[in-house]
């Protein structure tokens, strides 16, 4: 394609200016068709909320890639040799896997010495869980919280999902590139930057914080149907927002909701959360604590 593009650029340099503005109409005309073919080829619904998504890779290879980048993360950080720590994070995650209707994945769970808040579930059932937010966890529910959630994110496929969204952002900017290879250096620079920002806070942006709220419901229902008090789930992100160091950034600027957004949007679910606790077949309410 691109050097089909190049051909009719160079027979357009050896015509009149009069008649540029095709290979402008060529290339977006290049751009919306395939952007068209991968809108019809990669739709699909999320589990469990329905939500029509855009994703071109393979679930295969989504999995091959969270395999790959999972054996780096192993070697690169500290394995804990807590024994206790490693306990908790399997059994919470097994209950959780349990439930998350992916008997194709081959699940595994580790916790890595840091202390870094925060947690991660790649494609194909890899999870990692850093020590340092286990004190803000408390509880085994607590845990349920922060583990659901990341499971939740591979089970709705938002990582494919994404890596899609920035093929399309860059196939953008290359139509915009193109457009603008005429104009003064100047305004190329301006041009690009104003749309790289109108797509990173317009779309890209909302898109990653959606995500995130839709992990936020998958995981909440994922912990009531393990058996974990889904209650748990607003006081976490409450005390999750007490133990940040530092002020966060605006959320129109921020990959992720505010604390208290996603606090408030959890207490709205736990009615239908609190059904699922109550169907499920073994209920253990907040769990144990975490050990120190």
């Amino acid at each position: 394609m691109k050097r089909w593009i190049a051909k009719m650029a160079r027979m357009e340099s050896s015509k009149n200016a009069g008649t540029r503005p095709l290979v402008t109409i060529c290339a977006i005309v290049i751009c919306l068709c395939t952007a068209t073919f991968l809108m019809i080829a990669g739709c699909q619904n999320v589990p469990m909320t329905g939500r029509s998504q855009l994703v071109i890779t393979s679930e295969t290879k989504e999995n091959e890639m969270g395999l790959t980048a999972y054996q780096e993360v192993l070697k690169t950080e500290k394995v804990t040799q807590n024994e206790k720590w490693a306990e908790v994070v399997r059994r919470v995650g097994d209950r959780i896997a349990k439930v998350a209707n992916r008997p194709d994945f081959k699940w595994e769970f580790n916790v890595i010495e840091s202390d870094t808040q925060n947690a991660f579930c790649l494609p194909g059932g890899k999870v990692a869980v850093y020590t340092g937010i286990l004190p803000v966890c408390e509880s085994e529910a607590g845990l349920a919280v922060v583990m659901s959630h990341e499971v939740a994110h591979a089970i709705a496929r938002h990582g494919g999902e994404r890596m899609t969204y920035q093929t399309a952002q860059n196939l953008g900017k290359s139509a915009v590139g193109y457009v603008m290879q005429n104009q003064e250096e100047q305004k190329q620079k301006i041009v690009l930057t104003a749309y790289g920002a109108a797509s990173d806070y317009g779309v890209i942006l909302p898109y990653s914080r959606k995500h995130e709220l839709e992990a936020d419901e998958i995981g909440i229902m994922l912990m009531a149907k393990a058996g974990f008090d889904p209650s748990a789930a607003p006081g976490f992100w409450e005390r999750f927002a007490s133990a940040k160091k530092g002020e966060a950034p605006m959320e129109f600027m921020s990959t992720h909701p505010s604390d208290a957004h996603r606090a408030s949007a959890l207490r709205e679910l736990l009615p239908k959360a609190m059904a699922e606790y109550e169907a499920a077949p073994e209920k253990l309410g907040l769990g144990a604590e975490i050990p120190k």
